[in-house]
């Protein structure tokens, strides 16, 4: 064993720093945290000063068992976890695990995976810093006691299998404000006009151009107006104003900064963004990628002067220091940049080197000189009128950084690039070639996109960069939000366009309101967003929930300690949870009348049922002769809050038939689990691209032919002799079915060669598998049963054993069976005598 031995957090990190110590160092790995707060029970001692009852995780029991003996053998034991909070705390967890004494142990870090930045690390140890420690230690309490507290309440007020957390609610309530906002969005139209020119510039040369006018025009009148007043007027330039100014920078990479570029440039999600920027610091690419800073070290801008002056000319070269606005920026000492500027470009795979190229010109550019824009705007006068035409334009005559890096925005309705402009004079005539005058609208407030979301949450001060991938994961996974694409809707509006002294008018149509890759809440995030505020204020309070970050802060810089902060937040949280307690169901009250149903007169409500938002018409009664009311689930898309009496009436047009096939109805419905066709007792589903209100007939069959073909490809084998045995190929491999049940197959099973006799004994040795959960209650019901009276059951069978044994020897696999399971030998010898007699 090595005299020293260095514990990282990853495997991978492990190869790459082994290879750069060399010999007389082993580098292990501890796979992330090796002891956490128990999953099941609080795990914490609130009655003593919240002491938290760490337990080391099963998984974890041999990679410990390890690290112990290698650490045993050790001369020096080298903890080089990550530098955050997080990697602190997994120092620490290591040195109590371990049992590692002071003196032999050091804590190194390094922003970087390279041989100098390791090397300066082993040369400059340092003990455990406690304060950062009692940081972390104090955000996962606070996390399990508001958890385990809150989410309790959850399922007893709205539904089981929800919960609740002190980050995960609060990003919640942010895209449920933000889609209240649009829902109550009422939007205003106006008209805004745009003139066509040509002039005649230099050399004789002719240019045409656009100028907005300066006033938008609230009604149709009033741009009728206008335009009936240009009719014969002049148009010439009233004045030209040049005025040069720049444009700087971006500072280098933050982690909420990566995430959002790499989500506008790249397309990626922001837990694609951290598993790929995971991926290249742990191969030695980049820097850590877990950050608050935007520092660059002497080192690194040195690298990058160099490169940009060879790269491209020292006109290009502006050495800057950006600064870190973040207060209280704790997650790392630099920003995230490439570890060897020289390198462009790396030999990895495609996203990796999409966000390492992205990297590095961020990283580049933030050194380089500022872009030199001339702007130019150009007033244009109308005889007989006090309205005027701007015209802007700007010309880039010196480019900077902008050679290397451009940062990309969220804002949709940002201006359309500007033209170039030619050279005009004032007082210089120009020809009208048109004026439009168009119908807009303003626009309501943007959906968030992850990236917008993280850069609210960082303005607000809400998480850390360690925590908004996994935020963001965890609102989607628990249904509260969902990410996708939204189709817009199609409006009217009216066209005026004045052309040779003649004003027209034309009715013309637009796609509006569409979202790609956006999030919105769902029905259940919205009841546990408003179920939350109302009783649980604090805890969705956007100040409350920053300056519990700001507590945290105040414990890693030794201004507090950790369970002095925890007694300040646990009573008054823990008090409004017994409150909340004591008051009535909350998501039975949910529910929206939504008008009354023509055809039955009876109220049609919008509500949460037990499988998701509903429509309902009529009412429940406690009366077993009554009428019960009826139920259809919403369509994507549709809220309770949002959902018409239209809507609702359309959702009961199904079941529909549609025609017949085979002789046999083709009707359309929706179930639990979306759209389908139903067809001689098969459900086909439909899938997200057919309509079940407008799909025909000639569609339907194709879909259903579409199972056919796709279930007579996945049959692998079958048998002559019994047609209940069958192999098919699913999701998940081959697997058994035996009279309509069906049955797991061993791992690396032969399917190809095995006999029937090896099949059936799998189906008479081994359970089937439920086909849902309440299928698997109702085996697991039905086997404790079976337990509970088998000692008498296998009795009985005994006595008739001799009786049946002298057919079953016949065959020496099912003889084993019978053995064992006296309750199937009977079927067992009806089928080996059934052969025989065909024989």
């Amino acid at each position: 064993m090595a005299d020293n031995v260095v514990i990282v957090e990853s495997p991978a990190k492990a190869k790459t720093i082994e290879k750069i110590l060399g010999e007389g160092f082993l580098v292990k790995s501890s796979f992330g945290h090796i002891r956490d707060l128990p999953k099941s029970g609080i795990g914490i001692d609130i009655e003593n000063n919240f002491t938290p009852q760490y337990e080391v995780s099963p998984s974890k029991s041999k990679v410990v068992s390890e690290l112990k003996k290698a650490v045993a053998a050790a001369k020096t034991v080298w903890l080089a976890s990550d530098e955050d909070r997080e990697g602190e705390a997994i120092a620490w967890h290591l040195s109590e695990v371990l049992d590692l004494k002071k003196k032999e142990t050091k804590r190194i870090v390094f922003h970087e995976i390279t041989k100098t930045a390791i090397e300066n690390a082993i040369k400059s140890p340092r003990a455990i810093d406690i304060n950062l420690v009692g940081a972390q230690q104090a955000r996962r309490i606070v996390d399990r006691l508001v958890g385990f507290e809150l989410s309790p309440v959850l399922w007893r007020k709205i539904k089981p299998s929800l919960s609740a957390g002190r980050v995960q609610s609060v990003t919640v309530r942010l895209v449920v404000d933000r889609e209240r906002e649009i829902i109550n969005h009422v939007s205003k139209n106006f008209y805004k006009t745009v003139a066509v020119f040509t002039a005649i510039g230099e050399r004789g040369a002719i240019y045409t151009f656009k100028a907005e006018l300066s006033k938008k025009f609230p009604t149709k009148e009033e741009a009728l107006e206008f335009l009936n007043s240009c009719q014969g007027s002049d148009f010439q330039v009233g004045s030209v104003e040049k005025k040069e100014g720049k444009s700087s920078p971006a500072a280098p990479f933050t982690t909420s900064t990566l995430q959002q570029e790499a989500s506008r440039k790249l397309g990626f999600s922001v837990s694609q963004t951290m598993s790929v920027a995971q991926q290249l610091y742990e191969a030695g690419h980049i820097s850590y990628m877990r950050t608050d800073s935007v520092n660059l070290s002497n080192d690194a801008i040195s690298a990058i002067s160099t490169s940009v002056t060879s790269n491209y000319g020292a006109e290009y070269l502006q050495v800057r220091r950006h600064k870190t606005k973040s207060k209280g920026a704790q997650e790392a000492h630099e920003a995230i940049r490439p570890t060897n500027i020289a390198n462009k470009d790396i030999a990895s795979g495609s996203n990796e080197k999409r966000l390492y190229k992205l990297i590095w010109n961020r990283t580049v550019a933030s050194q380089m000189s500022d872009a030199i824009i001339e702007n130019t705007v150009i007033g244009i006068t109308i005889s007989g009128s006090t309205h005027k035409f701007v015209a802007r334009g700007k010309v880039i005559k010196f480019d900077g950084y902008m050679r290397v890096y451009t940062v990309s925005t969220d804002d949709s309705s940002s201006k359309e690039d500007e033209a170039l402009l030619p050279n005009l004079a004032v007082s210089q005539p120009l020809t009208l070639v048109n004026i439009q005058s168009t119908e807009r609208f303003d626009q309501r407030p943007a959906r968030f996109s992850e990236a917008a979301l993280v850069k609210q949450l960082e303005e607000l001060g809400i998480g850390r960069p360690s925590t908004y991938a996994p935020t963001l994961t965890t609102i989607i996974s628990r249904g509260y939000v969902v990410k996708e694409d939204r189709e817009g809707q199609t409006r009217n509006f009216t066209n005026l366009v004045l052309k040779d002294g003649i004003i027209s008018e034309s009715l013309q149509s637009e796609k509006y309101g569409s979202d790609k890759s956006k999030l919105f809440p769902t029905d259940i995030g919205m009841i546990v967003n408003d179920y939350l505020e109302s009783n649980f204020p604090d805890i969705l309070n956007y100040n409350f929930t920053a300056n519990i970050e700001k507590s945290f802060d105040n414990i890693a810089e030794g201004g507090n300690h950790w369970s002095d902060m925890l007694k300040s937040f646990y009573g008054p949280f823990h008090a409004s949870v017994m409150v909340a307690q004591d008051s009535v169901g909350y998501a039975n009250n949910v529910q929206r009348l939504l008008g009354v149903d023509p055809a039955t007169s009876k109220n049609v409500y919008a509500r949460m049922g037990r499988f998701g938002a509903m429509v309902q018409i009529g009412e429940m009664s406690e009366d077993a002769d009554a009428e019960k009311p009826k139920y259809s689930g919403l369509k994507g898309g549709q809220l309770i809050e949002t959902v018409t009496l239209e809507q609702a009436l359309e959702l009961f047009r199904l079941p529909r038939n549609i025609g017949d096939y085979e002789g046999t109805r083709v009707s359309i419905g929706s179930g639990r689990f979306g759209a389908y066709i139903l067809h001689n007792s098969v459900f086909t589903s439909l899938g997200v691209d057919n309509d079940p209100y407008t799909i025909e007939l000639q569609q339907a069959i194709e879909l259903i032919e579409q199972k056919r073909e796709k279930e007579r490809k996945s049959i692998l084998r079958t048998f002559e002799d019994d047609s209940k045995l069958i192999v098919k190929e699913g999701r998940w491999g081959p697997f058994l079915i035996y009279d309509s049940e069906n049955y797991k197959l061993p791992k690396n099973f032969d399917v190809a060669e095995c006999s029937y006799e090896d099949l059936m004994k799998i189906v008479d040795t081994t359970e089937p598998t439920p086909k849902s959960k309440r299928a698997k209650a109702a085996a697991d019901k039905k086997n404790a049963k079976k337990t509970a009276v088998k000692k008498p059951a296998a009795k009985k069978s005994a006595a008739k054993k001799p009786a049946a044994k002298k057919v079953v020897e016949k065959t020496s696999v099912l003889k084993k069976i019978a053995d064992k399971k006296p309750v199937v030998k009977k079927v067992a010898v009806k089928k080996v005598a059934v052969k025989k007699a065909k024989e």
